[in-house]
């Protein structure tokens, strides 16, 4: 048995979601999301380990600069080794100096090139995560209107009342899917951790994973009324 948060189990759960919805709610705005979703999930793995990846060009100056820093060392020491120039320490200590620029120079750019990379691919990965937390918000946007105490009736509507036709029963479905579907947002926040091992990306995936684990937790407080108004009627 596996204990790793596998991808295919991730998509799996998706589709199985999507196919859910479909069956119970053809049309509605909560199968949209649930694609969008299933989309999301397929991408995942993929999209996590493209931005892992190291960036070629980048890297490649990288390498580069240290071979000029390397042979630029190399020149100045075959200088002094060759040369009978250097006759005194105000000489040497001149050619030093000049290596120690060098080194300074150039290691700077290396470290500049190095940090350029982690900037990117930072930049990419929360992007991702922010993709995530959108969706979370519109899945929240969508269960808004979806009250379990107006549907047992007795609420009074107004003119702006949004219509409600689901039975109590539809209602429960509804809402359930919701909170599954917050939850794989969730999970594929964390295939996004596994694979982009940044400390702030980290940190984004954590805020994720407590962003839709709260809102799935609002949709549970109105199951939970659901639930009782249900036991209530069967008792009466």
């Amino acid at each position: 048995m596996s204990t790793t948060l596998e991808p295919r189990f991730i998509i799996e759960t998706a589709e199985r979601l999507r196919k859910r919805i479909a069956e119970r709610f053809p049309g509605s705005g909560l199968l949209g999301l649930a694609d969008s979703v299933v989309a999301l999930a397929r991408e995942a793995d993929a999209r996590g380990t493209a931005i892992a990846r190291p960036h070629v060009p980048l890297r490649v100056a990288a390498w580069a600069l240290g071979a000029v820093l390397l042979l630029g060392l190399g020149a100045a020491f075959l200088q002094v080794r060759v040369s009978g120039s250097i006759g005194n320490i105000a000489e040497l200590l001149q050619g030093a100096d000049a290596a120690a620029n060098l080194t300074l120079l150039l290691g700077a750019a290396i470290l500049s090139v190095a940090k350029l990379e982690e900037n990117l691919r930072r930049k990419k990965a929360l992007a991702l995560v922010h993709e995530l937390k959108e969706l979370a918000h519109v899945v929240d946007m969508h269960q808004l209107t979806k009250d379990p105490e107006a549907v047992a009736g007795g609420a009074s509507r107004t003119e702006s009342s949004p219509k409600r036709t689901l039975t109590p029963f539809e209602l429960g479905r509804y809402l359930d899917y919701s909170t599954e579907m917050l939850s794989v947002l969730g999970k594929i926040a964390a295939i996004y951790a596994r694979r982009i091992q940044d400390p702030v990306v980290l940190e984004a995936v954590d805020d994720a994973e407590d962003l839709t684990t709260a809102l799935a937790g609002k949709i549970w407080q109105k199951i939970a009324i659901l639930n009782d108004r249900a036991r209530t009627t069967r008792a009466g």
